[in-house]
């Protein structure tokens, strides 16, 4: 379901690299909410979310660093939407995944499908540009 497609691709090969893994953790995501056979899924949203945390905290400063090195004149707001998505990450309220957990991870699947989709279409390709 989730997959790097041509589509996404910026042409600047680190970005796009790491755009893959996010792809592919949204993958995982995807794929453990389809999961029928694992009863209690907490642990594994968890591992999940601290997984996609620390993933685009890392790819945001290898993107902020490229913006910078080639003086991109919009890299301040790629850096605000960069932290918002960060503090959206950090705010998942762990308690109420457990109550309803396949809900818990439509609401990441969203969150992600929206952020990879706008936010590469919209913004990442006039980086490559």
């Amino acid at each position: 379901m989730y997959e790097m497609k041509d589509e996404y691709k910026t042409g600047i090969k680190i970005i796009d690299e790491q755009h893959k893994k996010l792809f592919e953790l949204a993958e995982s995501t995807y794929q453990l909410l389809k999961n029928d056979f694992t009863v209690d899924k907490y642990d594994k949203i968890v591992h999940l979310v601290d997984e996609l945390r620390d993933y685009t905290e890392f790819h945001f400063k290898t993107e902020e660093e490229y913006m910078e090195s080639i003086g991109y004149k919009r890299m301040f707001t790629q850096k605000i939407e960069h932290m918002a998505f960060v503090k959206e990450l950090k705010d998942v309220d762990l308690t109420k995944i457990d109550q309803n957990q396949d809900e818990a991870i439509m609401k990441i699947l969203q969150f992600l499908n929206d952020w990879l989709v706008e936010h590469i279409l919209e913004k990442d390709m006039l980086i490559g540009k």
